[in-house]
């Protein structure tokens, strides 16, 4: 899709440079038999095909499940049995070889479409074969478990295949597993495995999605699983309670807000073996840079810094397990970054100067709050600025770079800043207002 992009672009700039004489006939026809333009409209019909191939697929796959739910109290068990075996076994049969059919004319091929398609709708029956079975045979699984074994089981298919779209699918129903796990009771003994599971999501996140991206090549699979590590660590710390946290525990606030970005900062592709190109470097970094916008915006408001420190925080401590790998492989990622520096005689860019500068900042503030002396006023202070420093150098950045995305994103940021101090500044000076005209006594 990237390089569909990149062939579109340049298919542009070559007409126009030939319009405007810099090229000839001859290097304009060698661009387009390098870089295939003839094919730009095939690649765009097939990727139709595909959209239309999938929402049939997934609609059939629906009326399905409507269908068998609709007579399953008339059947018996081993017609249900059959059935729901039958439909698993011969959709992904047929999609796995109409998708291992050759490519046709360098395009995807109409039979390899239908066979992706099978394929999907083979997941969404694996789903129903899971739910229908715990129901047939009584077994006590909760959702979380469901979501949690079809998620995997799909995730499964999607290394052996190396599709993106099953990846995708996986992570989306591992993570409906986990918020649906997140509020669930632990204390029988069949929760066992998904307590487990839920515990430790940015664990199974880093090791399971992130290596997923590179194996299908998708930029889809390494966000969402970028995400799905940062959300479940924040979730798993209970960060947004920092001002609850008792003294022994007084340090894993500032860890929670500080680790994710430092990790998403470093992050560097070249790190893993037989990887020689960055391609999630970008998005990691654009992920940590969204992330301190959200960190700093929130912990600008009065309110969070002037709760009392009561009803200390439960956390599982199984959590801090996560903690010290994530900790390590980001102590790890910096070394890295750090010594190819210094090897091929390189400063560090003024960027990542900041970046660390922000991250060290935002620790010691959030640390010496909770650990040594309430500050609310220097941490209001202190993250105000920092919004403002950071939405400020996003849009220098980005106007040294030509990034518009960016370029708005800053305006946005700086912008909600603005509106949302005036907004409680002033409701605190009414507040303030109604107190003195009515004293209590």
């Amino acid at each position: 899709m990237v390089f569909d992009n990149f062939r579109r672009k340049l298919r542009q700039e070559a007409l126009l440079w030939w319009d405007e004489g810099l090229i000839d006939a001859l290097q304009y026809k060698q661009l387009a038999e390098r870089y295939q333009f003839h094919q730009l409209e095939i690649a765009q019909s097939d990727r139709f095909v595909f959209i239309l191939i999938t929402v049939g697929c997934i609609l059939l796959g629906l009326g399905v499940i409507t269908f068998v739910a609709a007579n399953w109290q008339v059947w018996s068990k081993a017609i249900k049995f059959t059935l729901l075996l039958s439909l698993f076994l011969a959709t992904n049969v047929t999609g796995f070889y109409l998708w291992q059919q050759p490519n046709q004319h360098n395009t995807l091929g109409r039979k390899k479409l239908l066979g992706h398609g099978l394929l999907i709708l083979g997941t969404l029956l694996l789903g129903a074969n899971i739910a229908l079975s715990v129901q047939m045979f009584h077994m006590s699984s909760s959702d979380c478990e469901i979501f949690l074994c079809w998620g995997f089981a799909v995730l499964l298919m999607a290394y052996s295949l190396r599709l993106s779209s099953l990846g995708t699918l996986g992570i989306i129903l591992i993570q409906i597993g986990y918020w649906t796990g997140l509020s669930a009771e632990y204390s029988q003994n069949h929760w066992i495995w998904a307590q487990l599971v839920v515990q430790h999501m940015p664990l199974v996140s880093a090791v399971m999605f992130i290596p997923l991206a590179y194996r299908c090549k998708s930029q889809w699979i390494f966000t969402l699983g970028a995400i799905a590590l940062i959300t479940s660590l924040q979730l798993n710390l209970k960060s947004w309670e920092f001002s609850k946290y008792s003294d022994s525990l007084a340090w894993i606030p500032a860890v929670a807000f500080t680790l994710p970005p430092a990790l998403l900062w470093s992050y560097d592709d070249l790190l893993f073996p037989k990887i020689t190109f960055r391609a999630f470097q970008p998005i990691a970094r654009m992920l940590a840079l969204i992330f301190f916008s959200i960190l700093f915006y929130f912990l600008s408001f009065r309110g969070w810094w002037e709760i009392s420190a009561q009803n200390p925080s439960l956390m599982n401590y199984w959590s801090l397990l996560d903690v010290i790998f994530l900790g390590t492989l980001a102590i790890w990622q910096w070394y890295y970054l750090l010594t190819k520096k210094s090897k091929h005689n390189r400063k560090l860019e003024p960027i990542t100067i900041a970046f660390s500068s922000f991250t060290l900042l935002t620790g010691v503030v959030i640390f010496w709050h909770q650990s040594i002396s309430p500050i609310p006023t220097i941490g209001i202070v202190v993250f105000n600025s920092l919004l403002a420093i950071f939405a400020l150098g996003i849009i220098r950045v980005a106007l040294l770079a030509g990034e518009r995305s960016a370029f708005w994103g800053g305006i946005i940021l700086i912008t909600l800043q603005i509106v949302s101090r005036m907004l409680e500044y002033n409701l605190a000076w009414q507040n303030l207002l109604e107190r003195s005209r009515n004293p209590v006594i």
